[in-house]
């Protein structure tokens, strides 16, 4: 069952002015109420993702899963009707940003496949490098697709490896067959949810539970919603299998690999409230902030952040320079997800419309803003044009985390080095194209010392900043690579 949305106007911010993760998962075994709780996990999770949400569940009638997607929000898709129509034992739910496939209602997650009589659902978050190479090998043997999606390939490795329900096996011949990041929640004919993290832990996954009932989120702040007790991080390369004879942990045939948890979760996509691998993430974004006062020391008259990117790291700043703290934007929390097209007239509206600046604050000040990072510079411009009309005096732009200057390939959603501005322009034109009076990023070095974890190197990847990919892809993979 799928519930399609009308199509929303132009966006606020088009897509490519912010960074962009691409999914959140969840999962929640044999619970009476599991829909629903899977619902507000979601809501949690709405940050990772904005397109489009669904949830499966296992009803536990004739090995059948039932679901409802939509594109949108998470509260547009589902009402209290339709999580009483689905309602079942066990649920896995996803909150979908695309970075690969289309942004269209067949690639809605969690996707469902039918074999045998008996349904599977999965839900992903994350890119697989190789995903078009081994579709292309099984559509030669006769296997028909049905998205653009990633996430379909590992779903078909999954089912032509399943003799007679040996989900283990089947997992674990799908799982070596496919490389780059993934972490993923499955639902089984019969219940079992499982729940797997690529061998070098890119995206993130945790395991707690809910009176009794295991539970599967990307990140701690859906366990906080529902009130569930967090357990633990899965590790790298770990699959846990779920089911009534409790939990059981396997490991990757390649969980030897390197560690490379994705560093821009603590810098960008995780929510503050959310611990990651046993960091809080709203200190290690204060701790960044600190970091950055240390290296790059201006005076000023105030610290500010452009909301809510820059918070955290503005806070440590702050601290550490002993320049005020202060709010001198305010954001519009009322503003939905999109606006009325403006006219060219007023091209500069749909940025006017989501921040306002406190006029007071500004006129007459030296300023610092606060970014978490500079990706295109479209908005940060824009904004720096507004404060400059408003009369402040010098602005000083301090990013606390390094220049992207490599594309990604394991799920944020700027995959060439055309559309990272840092890796066109030198620095100091780049300072003087933002209309900036100086401009400073946090070091690598600063980054990984401030985020307070051993062997930082052996830990994070960090390839947007340094090039250094720890899996390797083919050049031709791209966003549209599976269409």
């Amino acid at each position: 069952m799928n519930t399609t949305q009308p199509d929303s106007p132009c966006p606020i911010f088009t897509p490519s002015e912010r960074p962009k993760d691409e999914c959140g998962v969840f999962g929640l075994y044999k619970h009476p109420e599991a829909a629903k709780i899977t619902y507000f996990g979601l809501y949690a999770l709405q940050h990772r993702g904005q397109e489009s949400a669904g949830i499966s569940v296992n009803r536990g009638i004739n090995d059948k899963i039932f679901s409802h997607t939509g594109m949108g929000l998470v509260p547009e898709i589902f009402n209290m009707e339709d999580l009483d129509r689905i309602e079942g034992g066990s649920a896995i739910g996803h909150v979908r940003y695309s970075t690969t496939g289309d942004s269209v209602l067949a690639n809605a997650q969690p996707f469902v496949v039918n074999h045998r009589h008996r349904s599977y659902a999965l839900a992903h978050n994350g890119n697989l490098v190789n995903a078009h190479i081994i579709r292309e090998e099984l559509e030669e043997k006769g296997s028909i697709f049905q998205t653009t999606m990633d996430s379909e390939v590992f779903l078909h490795l999954f089912i032509k490896n399943l003799i007679k329900g040996d989900y283990e096996s089947a997992i674990l011949k799908a799982a070596s067959k496919v490389e780059g990041a993934y972490s993923m929640v499955l639902l089984t004919c019969k219940g079992e949810i499982i729940g797997m993290k690529d061998p070098n832990g890119f995206r993130p996954l945790a395991l707690g539970k809910l009176n009794g009932h295991y539970v599967l989120a990307s990140e701690t702040c859906a366990f906080d919603l529902v009130q569930a007790e967090f357990i633990r991080e899965l590790d790298p390369g770990e699959i846990v299998i779920i089911n009534e004879d409790g939990i059981r942990s396997i490991k990757h045939p390649n969980a030897s690999a390197k560690k490379s948890l994705c560093i821009f979760e603590y810098i960008y996509f995780a929510r503050p409230d959310s611990t990651i691998d046993g960091k809080n993430v709203y200190e290690m974004r204060k701790a960044h902030g600190r970091r950055l006062a240390q290296e790059s020391p201006v005076d000023a008259d105030l610290v500010m952040p452009f909301p809510d990117s820059g918070n955290y790291a503005a806070i440590g700043y702050a601290a550490e320079s002993g320049i005020p703290f202060e709010m001198g934007m305010i954001r519009n929390h009322y503003v939905g997800r999109s606006f009325i097209q403006p006219t060219q007239s007023m091209r500069d509206f749909a940025v006017r419309v989501k921040l306002n600046p406190v006029r007071e604050l500004i006129k007459g000040k030296d300023i610092i803003i606060i970014e978490d990072s500079i990706i295109r510079g479209t908005t940060a411009k824009t904004r720096v044009k507004a404060l400059k009309e408003l009369g402040a005096g010098k602005i000083h732009m301090r990013v606390s985390c390094p220049p992207h200057k490599f594309p990604c390939y394991y799920g944020i959603d700027f995959s060439s080095k055309g559309e990272l501005i840092a890796a066109r322009i030198p620095l100091d034109e780049l300072t003087e194209y933002l209309g900036l009076d100086s401009l400073h990023y946090l070091s690598i070095e600063g980054m990984l010392e401030a985020s307070g974890v051993n062997e930082p190197e052996a830990n994070f990847c960090k390839a947007c900043f340094d090039g250094s990919y720890p899996v390797p892809f083919d050049p031709n993979f791209t966003k549209q690579c599976m269409g």
